[in-house]
């Protein structure tokens, strides 16, 4: 049995295609027939792109599995997508709004190509977080403004994350459930999370994407009194702030310049050297966070094209940590570039590991607990 996974992100779509071997539900193992990364003009044409990539393999799939960034308080597990479930992840575009748009133009055109005899699910990135506890995922606000109107902490990157924390249990058998385990997903979207026993106790995006870390073009953590002020001073209404915030901040507005921390190291110039610093300092106040909020850690796990890729963007981040336990091996972290790697010093008390996010196993895995199949 084939499976199709659809994993959009803001700028980009990941297209794949798996065999699940007896369509079994239970601990599958699939093996990948075929990818396609699309990118730029290619992804104003759906329909196309979709048709022209199950072309490729033949079989037509017998499901296809989408990554959905916000599920909101409804979605805390994946959910077959019929008209009321397209609807309700409509009603949550405002939250999530360079994301859920994108992921329903390919559902729609995965519907349309695929046709009715194809299941469609949706593999929702906040549900990985749904069971935070209550202190990290709750506001200070009244009830009425917080938790009973949806607003509190969401999370995402939960996919990401999740893969992560399983490939970690299997280079690190010795730790119960992974042990303590601080993940970070660095790539255009920035978050870390705090993993006890594969348990989300707290995460860095709050009830947006929008919120923690410095990324590539949005700010991370500000003063909501900011949003105000900027109307006032620029003569814009909040959405445009809010915009700006998620479209021209963060690593390409603190520069001027790209938005990807090798191109700012490489360059050399001053704001992009700040822009930097800024973004790993954000990192490193996070990660010391999470270390009190777990009472120290096992491990560390980095991931994503920024995580994987970027030697010097690691070693700034764990910069200082020797107190922590944490001790970088030079040599193998400029050596771990886009390939799995342990870049801990032997003598460090806490692992480190580079390990590359892939969350379409999980989205086939999540795709079957809930599809109707023969």
């Amino acid at each position: 049995m084939n499976v199709l996974t659809v994993n959009t992100g803001s700028t980009s779509v990941k297209l794949a295609a798996f065999e699940v071997a007896g369509g079994s539900r239970a601990a599958p193992q699939p093996r990948q027939l075929a990818a396609q990364h699309l990118t730029g003009p290619a992804l104003d044409g759906p329909v196309a792109a979709l048709g022209g990539f199950l072309g490729l393999l033949g079989v037509p799939p017998a499901v296809a599995v989408h990554r959905v960034v916000h599920g909101g308080t409804r979605f805390t597990a994946p959910a077959l997508i019929d008209d009321e479930v397209r609807a309700a992840i409509a009603g949550l575009c405002e939250l999530a709004p360079l994301h859920n748009p994108v992921a329903l133009r390919w559902i729609d055109a995965a519907r349309e190509v695929c046709g009715g005899g194809v299941a469609q699910v949706a593999a929702f990135d906040t549900a990985f977080f749904a069971t935070l506890p209550p202190l990290a995922a709750q506001y200070a606000l009244p009830p009425d403004l917080g938790i009973e109107a949806g607003v509190r902490r969401y999370g995402f990157h939960g996919l990401a994350h999740e893969a992560m924390w399983h490939r970690w249990c299997e280079l690190e058998p010795r730790l119960p459930g992974g042990g303590k385990l601080i993940t970070l997903q660095l790539g255009g979207g920035c978050s870390m999370a705090a993993l006890e026993g594969g348990r989300p106790q707290d995460t860095s995006m709050g009830f947006s994407p929008l919120e923690g870390l410095v990324m590539a073009t949005r700010s991370g953590d500000v003063d909501a009194a900011i949003v105000p002020y900027l109307e006032r001073r620029l003569g814009l209404d909040g959405g445009r702030v809010v915009a700006m915030l998620n479209q021209h901040s963060g690593l390409a507005g603190v520069s001027g310049r790209p938005d990807d921390p090798q191109a700012l190291l490489d360059e050399g110039s001053e704001r992009g050297r700040f822009a930097v610093e800024l973004y790993c300092y954000r990192a490193r106040k996070y990660l010391g966070a999470y270390l009190a909020v777990l009472g120290g850690c096992d491990g560390i796990a980095f991931g994503g094209g920024v995580g994987e890729h970027v030697p010097q963007v690691r070693a700034r981040i764990l910069s200082g940590l020797e107190w922590a336990g944490i001790e970088l091996d030079d040599t193998a972290n400029r050596a771990a570039t886009g390939s799995e790697a342990r870049i801990s010093a032997a003598g460090s008390r806490v692992g480190v590991r580079v390990i590359p996010v892939y969350e379409e196993p999980l989205m086939v895995r999540e795709a079957l607990t809930v599809a109707k199949l023969p």
